[in-house]
């Protein structure tokens, strides 16, 4: 049973360096894969062809995407655990719409993209992380619905705060935004590799915190009767959640729905145990939104599309056949 979470965890490493592989072999121009080992062999400093692109283009926007996507698959399940609603998920929570409220503003006002950025970036989806939680204590409804209903509101109220602050921005930003809005890898380079050690960081708290979560599952009450500090657990891990969503967010825009069907797809596949969850849904979703991206820049006859748009197509009916089916 102890050996189940490391089994997971590499065969999963291996789909996400498959996937990587096929995103380095794809694109505009034509590099062959004994091309790409060489310079994957060669390191950083590699002065081909061949090297300049799988070092300056290809590798950071697979690295990024494979980022983005363990971030967000993470955070889905941090929050599906805690608010014990398999509905939950940054993007529907408005906690990424919160947080690309911060970004937009930390843009607008110059400031560098870390510190400056990352941190109105994160206090902006905390704030709408505490607003949807207190909310969410209404008795009219059902805890589920309330949670869905106050993600939905403040979702809607971020969007109206996002075409407020572009209608203040100058001609030349609109265009760069929107596009981000809508999940944009393009704009990866290696400059971006500093968001790395924190998410890692935060993805540790997390493991080390998966049996917890395990307890959580059986309701606040019945953890706190076996000893956790349900308050403390709770601080951490929707700190944590909304640190690094926020820093992804910073970095490619709105990405939706990946904090959905990852881990409703590893739960159906995987069970309950977050000692397997959690490092299933860093990996996976990591292999899952490269594999999207590679798809936006595939399916398009002349061009790309944001990954934004092939989550959202595959998400949104995920979400309301699962909708559908707690209310039945």
């Amino acid at each position: 049973m102890r050996q189940r979470p490391l089994l997971v965890a590499l065969l999963l490493a291996l789909l996400l360096a498959g996937v990587i592989m096929a995103s380095l072999l794809s694109g505009s121009s034509e590099v062959k894969a004994v091309d790409i080992l060489r310079a994957l062999l060669a390191g950083a400093d590699s002065s081909t062809p061949a090297g300049a692109i799988v070092w300056h283009i290809r590798l950071p926007r697979a690295l990024l995407a494979a980022a983005v996507g363990g971030t967000l698959s993470l955070g889905g399940l941090v929050f599906q655990a805690r608010l014990r609603n398999a509905l939950a998920e940054p993007y529907i929570l408005g906690v990424s719409g919160g947080a690309a409220v911060g970004a937009i503003a930390g843009m607008l006002a110059g400031l560098a993209m870390f510190p400056g950025v990352a941190l109105t970036s994160f206090f902006s989806s905390l704030l709408v992380m505490a607003l949807v939680l207190l909310l969410a204590r209404g008795r009219a409804t059902s805890r589920s619905e309330s949670l869905l209903l106050a993600g939905v509101m403040l979702n809607a109220f971020c969007s109206a705060c996002i075409m407020f602050l572009l209608s203040l921005s100058q001609s030349s930003q609109v265009h760069h935004i929107l596009f981000w809005l809508m999940g944009d890898l393009s704009m990866a380079e290696p400059g971006q590799m500093w968001l790395f050690p924190p998410l890692f960081a935060c993805f540790f708290l997390i493991l080390i915190h998966a049996r917890p979560m395990n307890l959580l599952l059986t309701g606040e009450e019945s953890a706190a009767a076996l000893g956790l500090d349900v308050r403390r657990v709770t601080w951490i891990l929707l700190g944590v959640t909304s640190l690094m969503v926020s820093l992804v967010v910073s970095q490619a825009g709105l990405v939706g729905f990946v904090g959905l069907v990852v881990p409703h797809f590893f739960r159906l596949c995987c069970g309950p145990d977050h000692r397997v969850l959690v490092p299933a849904c860093i990996l996976g979703g990591g292999a899952y939104l490269v594999l999207c991206d590679l798809l936006a820049r595939s399916l398009p006859a002349g061009g790309e599309m944001p990954v934004g748009v092939i989550t959202a197509m595959i998400g949104a009916p995920i979400f309301i056949i699962m909708l559908w089916r707690t209310r039945t």
